[in-house]
């Protein structure tokens, strides 16, 4: 499913969040960011930041996950992320996950979770082989908790992932068909039109290990500097030669930032003719970025100042959160008949 939404109807629930192990950066801005701020005008939205999550891979380092909440929360602000429209939580803080997850461990099976083409990838990246860690081995059960504890129809994810959001939703039916009752909703995959950013280094990915991203709060030298890094067209050695689009991280950043599509047409085509310097790539770039930048940084100064504050957002949210998810598995206890007085 695509990631433009342009009417929710009956203002579906969306679950979404992110680990706090680093500063949020630029693909996660294009990735998810901004479409959440077009999407809490519309949407019954939770935001979760899932420290709790973060340990299962983390454990040996718990103070990069506790000091990062309030900075991830400090991102979502700055962004435009509006605690009155969307309701920011912190996983950890909000029990009746756990518990929910508790009991799903009994509706999926070992070899069932070795099979996620997801788990299976992020257990080949860590270098794991056999010394995986329970809680890391088990987080589909974990994520389906937080989706379904908030009846969320639509979870916004990458490619990667929807194998996370097909488990969940296995969970989901077999739950449902032994309780005889339709209490979990099942959850669609929200796909964003814009892939994953690459890093500045042509990489798949943007990665902290790999320090090949530009942080939202990044200063104008540190952005003037990553654009300066940027990869392009390995091929482009003069500058009447022909460049190539393709795989050329200058004009993916382009196609992401600039809103002036038609001169960024034109730009493209002298490009690939040849007789256009990869300055002058970087140059419209780093202009696009400034500017998409400069708010937010200054949006995120802001909010610096007042950190009680945002912690007291954060407070709230999830009491809310937590609120919602105690109904579910209040529901979920019953039918189980583990309700006694």
């Amino acid at each position: 499913m695509s990631a433009a939404i342009t009417s929710c109807g009956a203002a579906p629930v969306i679950l979404t969040g992110d680990r706090p192990t680093g500063p949020l950066h630029l693909g996660h801005f294009v990735g998810s960011l901004r479409n959440r701020v077009r999407y809490q005008d519309t949407c019954r939205q939770y935001i979760m930041i899932a420290d709790a999550q973060a340990l299962t891979d983390n454990m040996d380092d718990t103070r990069k996950v506790n000091l990062n909440v309030i900075e991830m929360a400090l991102d979502y602000l700055a962004v435009g992320i509006d605690p009155k429209k969307s309701t920011i939580f912190i996983q950890s803080q909000v029990p009746e996950l756990a518990e929910l997850a508790f009991y799903y461990l009994n509706l999926v099976s070992v070899a069932r979770l070795e099979r996620n083409p997801t788990v299976k990838e992020e257990i080949r990246q860590r270098g794991f082989e056999r010394d995986i860690p329970a809680g890391f081995l088990t987080y589909p059960a974990s994520q389906a908790a937080d989706i379904t504890a908030f009846k969320a129809s639509l979870v916004p994810v990458g490619e990667d992932q929807i194998p996370m959001i097909e488990q969940s939703n296995e969970i989901v039916r077999r739950f449902n068909r032994i309780t005889g009752r339709d209490i979990l909703v099942e959850a669609k995959a929200l796909v964003p039109e814009m892939g994953r950013l690459p890093g500045i280094d042509g990489k798949a990915k943007m990665s902290k290990s790999l320090r090949n991203m530009i942080h939202l709060h990044a200063s104008p030298d540190e952005i003037r500097a990553a654009v300066k890094q940027i990869y392009t067209d390995p091929l482009h050695l003069r500058i009447e030669d022909p460049g190539h689009l393709e795989g050329n991280v200058a004009f993916i950043y382009l196609d992401a930032f600039d809103p002036d599509v038609a001169g960024l047409a034109e730009l493209k085509a002298q490009y690939v003719r040849g007789g256009l310097a990869d300055s002058i790539v970087k140059a419209r770039l780093e202009a696009c970025l400034q500017e998409a930048l400069a708010p937010i940084r200054t949006r995120r100064q802001q909010f610096e100042k007042a950190r009680g504050d945002v912690l007291q957002l954060l407070q709230e949210g999830t009491a809310q959160a937590r609120e919602t998810a105690a109904q579910t598995i209040a529901e979920v206890k019953a039918a189980l008949g583990l309700r006694y007085f």
